[in-house]
């Protein structure tokens, strides 16, 4: 794993992630109509809905496979076509912002200031792997990619 890649922040977002679900499994389903459950399960079916509709655009349209040869991409990554439809015609990560929405909705399970700065933690290395990925995108797909970054946002759709 090199630190230039992008599966070097993701794999330290992933490690929070664990961490926080290990410390938070218990409190999964206690004082369900409180106002941290209630976003905690907001946030969950978003993160459900864009790594559903993310992969499966990913994979029927982005080619997976074909004519890139990038060994810290996992295979459905390896895309030869830029996908900007669907989902990715909003937000540029959805896989991504899926993995940042599911560290939220888990550690708002059983808020504690340590769940609070992993959380954060996992949101920096997740944010800091969709910048080394969009590097990776320009210089896989060009000008194409540097326009699409233009007419979408990373995460949320028209806001961030």
């Amino acid at each position: 794993m090199k630190p230039a890649s992008h599966g070097f922040y993701r794999f330290f977002g992933w490690e929070g992630m664990a961490w926080l679900f290990s410390s938070n499994y218990r409190y999964w389903f206690t004082e369900p109509l409180s106002i941290s459950q209630m976003i905690s399960w907001v946030l969950l079916a978003v993160s459900i809905y864009y790594v559903a509709a993310g992969s499966v655009l990913l994979i029927g349209r982005g080619k997976p496979g074909k004519h890139r040869n990038d060994e810290a991409l996992y295979q459905f990554e390896k895309t030869s076509e830029l996908v900007d439809t669907g989902l990715y015609k909003y937000i540029r990560h959805p896989l991504y912002g899926s993995l940042i929405f599911l560290s939220w909705g888990i550690s708002l399970k059983n808020i504690t200031w340590t769940g609070i700065l992993i959380t954060l933690a996992s949101t920096l290395f997740f944010y800091l792997t969709a910048r080394r990925d969009e590097k990776e995108c320009t210089a896989h797909f060009g000008a194409e990619y540097t326009q699409y970054m233009k007419r979408s946002a990373m995460f949320v759709p028209f806001v961030f």
